[in-house]
């Protein structure tokens, strides 16, 4: 072999091992980076997955950003987009490893991740000339942004300021800040929403607390009667509604009302209801009058779509007459003590359909051994299994031989038979039942 070709013989074998050497040099730094950004992965899942509220989520999400990136500062934004169709801030966490100032997020910048949803970084904020025009802080040398994604939607977006040490946002960065979102957006979102559903919870039981409280906790004490009432909702909170009022010349109203829908919503105009008639009741008039600008009150101040059923009736506590309005209610059913049963319907619409409606009045006398039972729709339209409702026809038959139970008996035995025949399944009308007895005297 010539001295030249044994030269570059060595030269290439020289050669192919610093090449061989070279790349399994790289290949320990992709594997060393790999195992890096996967202990950075598991801390972040770990820091956020630790924590109580999405508030807290947020700081420690952060810290783990300042520390991934190796930034100056790191922002998280959270975006509400319930409120009036546009997006605003919900939640905006911002941390620094320095004393700079802390840094908001320019509109233009964020316009462009809302119409773009994918990551951006400008290492030359002030050369970039995608976002010419806009007033970059001096201080801000390089910004790294990506959004959060939940569902293709945008609910928020981390961003990054300046690499420490004066450098610009790497590959490696830009590959990492994504994984970082997406790891991040669904835990942050799902603690989101178990937190609203938590404050809803608290807001439902806070209104179910009102609702019982407007109710009333025990009947009336009439000489010569013997009064009980009971609401149970289908939801936590409901829409019917029961009530004793004194009027000013000692008699009482005795009504029962159903609102349209029920939840909240429900719950909301039965209040309203519940005043109107409280207010009308301490007006001196005749009952027809009461129930008339009663209808007026809610017509005006409820939508269209809103109404209410309502039995209201007076009950005169010397002339022992109930003196009644049916505002589109199911008719109460009074037992007279000689077997005789009459359905109370004088009346008119339901209270907030028409704006100027002329309601009928009528007087019925109570007989002592006389039972007036007044229910919501609850009781009559309640289905069992077989789609087939409880009916007038059996709880005028239920009502019979329990007549001369107490009023409270009554009524139990009432919801207890609506609850058998349902067999069991969810409520899915409120039920609601009051029971008016005149005792009967000794002896009969």
């Amino acid at each position: 072999m010539g001295e030249k070709k044994f030269f570059d013989r060595l030269s290439q074998m020289v050669l192919g091992k610093t090449t061989g050497a070279s790349s399994l040099e790289e290949e320990n730094k992709r594997l060393r980076r790999a195992v890096a950004e996967l202990s950075i992965l598991n801390d972040v899942a770990l820091a956020i997955g630790t924590a109580a509220d999405p508030q807290e989520m947020v700081h420690k999400l952060v810290d783990q950003l300042l520390r991934a990136v190796k930034a100056e500062q790191a922002t998280v934004t959270l975006f509400d987009h319930t409120f009036q169709n546009a997006v605003r801030t919900q939640i905006r966490v911002m941390a620094s490893s320095t004393e700079l100032p802390q840094y908001h997020m320019n509109h233009a910048f964020m316009g462009w991740m809302q119409l773009y949803k994918k990551p951006l970084v400008v290492n030359d904020p002030k050369s970039d000339d995608r976002f010419r025009g806009i007033d970059w802080d001096e201080t801000v040398r390089s910004v790294m942004c990506v959004p959060l994604m939940v569902k293709s939607e945008m609910t928020g977006a981390l961003t990054v300021y300046n690499k420490k040490g004066g450098g610009v946002f790497t590959e490696e960065d830009q590959r990492l800040l994504p994984i970082i979102a997406m790891q991040s957006a669904q835990i942050m979102d799902n603690a989101r929403l178990i937190k609203e559903n938590a404050g809803m919870q608290e807001q439902v039981k806070l209104a179910y607390d009102i609702q019982r409280n407007l109710l009333p906790k025990n009947p009336p004490e009439i000489p010569g009667y013997d009064i009980a009432g009971t609401s149970i909702p289908a939801q936590t909170v409901g829409g019917d509604y029961f009530d004793f009022i004194r009027t000013a010349s000692g008699d009482w109203a005795i009504c029962l009302g159903d609102v349209s829908g029920k939840g909240l919503p429900a719950s909301l105009l039965m209040a309203n209801l519940q005043a109107t008639l409280r207010g009308q009741t301490l007006v001196d008039a005749e009952v027809h009058e009461r129930i008339e600008r009663s209808n007026k009150l809610m017509y005006r101040s409820t939508d269209v779509e809103k109404f209410a059923t309502l039995f209201y009736g007076v009950l005169g506590v010397r002339t022992h007459e109930i003196t009644f309005v049916n505002a589109g209610h199911e008719p109460p059913l009074v037992f007279t003590s000689d077997g005789k049963v009459a359905r109370l319907e004088t009346g008119g619409l339901a209270l907030g359909v028409i704006d100027d409606f002329p309601y009928q009045q009528e007087t019925v006398s109570m007989a002592p051994g006389d039972v007036m039972v007044i229910y919501s729709d609850g009781v009559p339209d309640a289905t069992n299994p077989s789609d087939e409702p409880f009916g007038m026809e059996r709880l005028s038959s239920l009502i019979r031989p329990y007549k001369h139970e107490p009023a409270v008996i009554l009524i139990e035995k009432i919801t207890e038979a609506v609850k058998k025949h349902t067999g069991g399944a969810a409520q899915l009308d409120d039920v609601t039942v009051v029971a008016v007895k005149r005792i009967a005297a000794q002896g009969h």
